[in-house]
Order: C-alpha cells, then structure tokens, then sequence
C-alpha cells in the first residue's frame, strides 16, 4: 500500500538559496531510489516555504529512503536552513 506525505520546510530567510539547492539535491536522488513513485518539489510564490509532495511504495521502502546518506546530512543541518518543518502522512481519497 502506498504511503503518501506531504513536507513543509520553512527556510530562515538568509538561507532560502541554500536550502534550496539542498533539497533540490534530496529531489534527484531520492527519485532514483527503488520505492519512490513520486517525489515534487514545489516553492511557494513570494514566501519562504517549499513543499514535498511524496508518494512511496510502501513503509519499508519510506524507511530506507528516511537511512539515506543525504537524507540523514540534511536532518543534520536542518536547524541551520529552516525555521520549521511539518510532515504530514495523509490518506489519498481520490
């Protein structure tokens, strides 16, 4: 069964670029991983905030995606780029 989440990430607001750039590098490797179905970035307009849309195989492939070398850097250094980060596990209905 699929597991589907979706991230908001804050970024401090003189670290927006870098944030930027490291999670457009979790973007392209975490789609190459065996369980990812979907992985989308988004930013939004005029605001310090992006957003993950993720869709995953099933929790044992969400679980090796969350053991990954960039995934484990950037819970790291987190604190340094973001204000806050939300995730949500959700339910698709439709």
């Amino acid at each position: 069964m699929s597991i589907y989440l979706t991230a908001i990430v804050k970024s401090k607001i003189e670290k927006k670029a870098a944030l930027k750039a490291v999670l457009l590098n979790m973007v392209s490797h975490s789609r190459k991983e065996r369980a990812c179905i979907q992985y989308d970035l988004h930013e939004a307009e005029g605001d310090d905030l992006f957003i993950f849309h993720e869709e995953w195989l099933d929790q044992n492939g969400l679980d090796e995606h969350n053991q990954q070398s960039y995934i484990l850097d950037f819970v790291r250094t987190s604190a340094e780029l973001t204000e806050e980060i939300i995730i949500y596990k959700t339910e698709k209905l439709v």
